[in-house]
């Protein structure tokens, strides 16, 4: 397993490099100048000499080759530079919403895999079944429905009309409530945009690999043998069902990053998705390299589980080579 692991590693520098360059310039070249924004004042009030000296000190008057050279050896030596609109350390800034972002995915993402995974089983074992039919429909309807359509109808059903869950932020100002208690209550409705749509499409891809593999020869014969139900689903038919759904647990990571851009933006959440969207805003290069890095790392991190998934469910992968 440790060249599996060693093998993905290797490729994900070059990756990581081409996509921070082109990162790089298309920032460079996309409308809108940092300069304003750095300013904090209305760009006809400010002077050229005050621009052009802002200009220098913030190294954009340099070619952009330089400039990237520069981002380079900087991020290698883990400084990432200074937030041109907060003047706080991006690294800072990052660790304060990092964490924010990953419990929001983790959550997401275990209730997504438990419960696609649980009722993808269901209906693979009662094909064409009532509940079969139930949960098709909601397959269909979770790939319809836009997470932030569906973001907007939970707020208004149980923000604004029944009033029951918070809508905003991560915790309340003022509540009688324990802080686990108020923690859990504002995760509840993100949480639920997030995994609705993890949930349908595990389910649809357990059910699917779990029927071919209830077909194959070798579950008739552990059956014919006299071994119980249990046995032959758990250890012959689920276990090779995930060989080939466990592609998704690598797309899992970049999905919920995606998502929590719009889930985080609706729910005030303060997480890396919203504070890219301000970044993006207010062009804030330092930090939207940043978050563009670490949004890259994580789907390395992801193609690097599903390899690492590969390898338990398959003993051939962790013995080849």
């Amino acid at each position: 397993m440790r060249h599996v692991i060693l093998r993905r590693l290797l490729t994900a520098v070059p990756l990581l490099l081409l996509v921070s360059l082109l990162s790089f310039y298309i920032l460079r070249l996309a409308p809108g100048d940092p300069v304003r924004a750095y300013l904090a004042m209305p760009f006809d009030q400010a002077s050229p000499e005050l621009i052009q000296q802002t200009r220098k000190a913030l190294g954009l008057d340099r070619p952009l080759y330089v400039q990237y050279a520069r981002w380079l050896g900087s991020a290698i030596s883990g400084d990432l530079g200074r937030s041109l609109m907060t003047r706080r350390p991006v690294a800072t800034i990052i660790r304060e919403t990092l964490p924010n972002t990953l419990q929001l995915m983790a959550v997401a993402l275990t209730i997504g895999i438990g419960a696609g995974v649980a009722l993808g089983i269901l209906a693979a074992l009662r094909p064409h079944s009532g509940a079969d039919l139930v949960l098709s429909v909601l397959t269909y309807a979770g790939y319809s429905v836009p997470p932030f359509w569906l973001a907007l109808m939970l707020v208004f059903i149980f923000g604004v009309w029944l009033n029951w869950l918070p809508t905003v932020g991560m915790m309340s100002l003022q509540t009688a409530s324990p802080p686990f208690l108020d923690r859990l209550a504002h995760l509840v409705l993100p949480v639920a945009t997030l995994a609705f749509h993890d949930v349908v499409v595990w389910l649809r891809y357990q059910r699917n690999s779990l029927l071919e593999v209830l077909d194959e020869d070798y579950i008739r014969t552990a059956r014919a043998k006299g071994l119980p139900n249990s046995v032959v689903l758990v250890r012959h038919a689920w276990r090779n069902s995930l060989i080939s759904i466990i592609t998704l647990l690598g797309y899992s990571l970049p999905r919920l990053l995606t998502g929590a851009y719009i889930v985080e933006t609706i729910f005030s959440w303060p997480g890396m998705g919203r504070l890219s969207i301000d970044a993006i805003f207010q062009r804030d290069y330092p930090l939207i390299m940043a978050l563009l890095l670490v949004s890259s790392l994580m789907v390395v991190f992801g193609n690097l589980l599903a390899d690492v998934g590969y390898a338990l469910a398959d003993p051939r992968v962790r013995y080849e080579g």
